[in-house]
């Protein structure tokens, strides 16, 4: 997602800097020829940043994901230790204090608290 809003970004920006310019260069007042195509460099510039925080973020060890679901001693969280909700192997999270595990770790599968084993992928809960 994040390449294909920065590809929309620059084309989108490209496009009205090409097109801002060409309508407004017989403008009778001179400000108009200068402000509306920089929204267009600003687009280019917009995407150029989100395109390579994107490609950092997707090719780095330590990347942010919504959707990542992976143990804490594979991968860490960046927001956890920002925000400080590291949490170590030894403590429990809620759910298992409660006796209760409610997905599975390695592929978010729910799973019922007397289950030693994912029935999804099989790796030990």
């Amino acid at each position: 997602m994040g390449v294909v809003g920065s590809l929309a970004a620059v084309v989108f920006g490209i496009f009205w800097t090409i097109l801002t310019f060409s309508i407004t260069q017989d403008s009778p007042f001179p400000m108009v020829g200068t402000i509306f195509p920089l929204f267009g460099v600003v687009f280019v510039i917009i995407g150029i940043v989100q395109a390579v925080y994107h490609f950092k973020n997707a090719t780095g060890e330590e990347r942010m994901s919504l959707y990542d679901i992976t143990d804490a001693s594979e991968e860490g969280d960046p927001l956890n230790r920002k925000y400080g909700g590291e949490r170590t192997a030894a403590e429990p999270t809620r759910t298992e204090a409660a006796g209760e595990k409610a997905f599975c770790p390695y592929c978010g599968q729910r799973v019922q608290a007397d289950y030693q084993y994912c029935p999804a992928c099989g790796k030990k809960v």
